[in-house]
């Protein structure tokens, strides 16, 4: 009867050693590259939605707010109510699915802090809105500057804080001796490596989209 208990604790030990060699490489910077990955993906969306001429991108209007009913304080997503299309030259237009939410998305359209656009009511559709995007101005094409840095600041911000956890790993992997010096030594070199490399991506990335903006 004692053979069977005697088994128990073999099978566990191949399970537990292998997470613990999993846990233990230096060199898996799988978390660290993903992390670094999603700040450079946001910041390229982000910069993708300021709006300083040329092709007007058509979600900023769709994250616009909807307030349908004055009485009460949830809002609707303008893309959901409505489809957002370019018409040409420098206009869009956006085709309502419902009469009712034609007035609510012109007062949001109006009100929205971050556009300057005046929608107008199609003479041959009620339920098309055409709006002419206005040239950028010095002003607004200052202000779009400012937001891209802005946004490669806080890409850069991402890439520290990917590196952080990175660091916080390896150090912990060196005060349990779970792991030799040179290679803990050969990792925290490849980390700054990846590291480095996300920071310059995000100023690439950064310095192209101010470089397009200036052109415009």
């Amino acid at each position: 009867m004692s053979l069977p208990c005697k088994e128990k604790p073999s099978k566990s030990r191949p399970s537990s050693a292998e997470e613990s060699t999993e846990s233990d490489d230096p060199f898996d910077f799988s978390t660290l590259s993903a992390g670094i990955d999603k700040s450079l993906e946001k910041l390229s969306v982000n910069l993708s939605k300021l709006r300083t001429g040329g092709r007007f991108n058509i979600e900023i209007l769709e994250d616009v707010r909807v307030q349908l009913d004055k009485d009460v304080k949830g809002t609707e997503r303008l893309g959901d109510l409505a489809q957002v299309l370019p018409k040409g030259g420098r206009s869009v237009m956006v085709l309502v699915g419902e009469k009712d939410h034609v007035k609510p998305i012109i007062s949001a359209i109006q009100g929205s802090r971050d556009l300057n656009f005046q929608p107008q009511t199609d003479a041959h559709n009620a339920l098309q809105l055409n709006i002419p995007i206005p040239p950028p101005t010095k002003e607004s094409r200052d202000q779009a500057l400012a937001a891209a840095s802005k946004m490669g600041g806080v890409a850069d911000l991402g890439v520290k804080s990917a590196r952080a956890a990175m660091q916080k790993r390896l150090r912990a992997m060196e005060l349990q001796k779970v792991v030799r010096p040179d290679d803990l030594k050969k990792a925290h070199k490849e980390m700054e490596k990846l590291v480095e490399k996300g920071h310059a991506d995000a100023k690439k990335v950064t310095e192209a989209a101010r470089k397009g903006m200036e052109q415009q």
